[in-house]
């Protein structure tokens, strides 16, 4: 990582991305800025309340809010991003400019598993949350794709196995 830049995680729900993100942070001594958290802490309400009250446009626009404000931050800082922050418009092109942004990259079936029985709670999963989270990946990938400086597969790696992979990619390239 450069000296002045912080580093950007995104990725579909059960990536690992606020795991990897606070072992990242601890590794590089750094602070840990989750989006969701961000949200959760200004508006006084989780993110599924959110969600059902105000809808998923508003969310977004929440999380768009989250996103500047921890990429203003004055220090360097490793930030996990809610899986949908891709598909607000104005966070995509904030992503695109900002690097290092790293995509991680999991398959469906590994994500529901990580996700486990707490599926049914997430926003948007629904009565069948493998079809839900495939059209979601599918309707997300190339998004996250197109903001990404740097695509990790996290199927079959522990959390700090990613995160030494991220430094050593990040760091020889910044």
């Amino acid at each position: 990582m450069s000296a002045s830049s912080s580093l950007v995680l995104v990725g579909l729900m059960g990536a690992g991305k606020s795991s990897v993100a606070a072992e990242l942070a601890n590794k590089a001594s750094l602070r840990h800025l989750d989006t969701d958290r961000m949200i959760e802490a200004s508006t006084g309400a989780s993110v599924a309340d959110l969600f059902a009250a105000e809808g998923e446009e508003a969310f977004r626009s929440l999380e768009f809010v989250a996103l500047k404000e921890a990429l203003a931050s004055k220090e360097r800082v490793v930030i996990s991003t809610g899986g949908g922050i891709v598909t607000h418009d104005d966070a995509r092109l904030l992503l695109e400019e900002h690097a290092p942004v790293v995509f991680l990259d999991v398959s469906v079936p590994v994500a529901l598993e990580r996700i486990g029985e707490n599926a049914h709670e997430r926003p948007l999963l629904g009565e069948d949350p493998f079809f839900s989270l495939t059209v979601l990946d599918r309707h997300r990938r190339l998004f996250y794709e197109r903001v990404a400086d740097l695509t990790m597969n996290v199927d079959e790696k522990s959390v700090e196995e990613i995160a030494d992979q991220i430094l050593e990619r990040v760091g020889s390239s910044s």
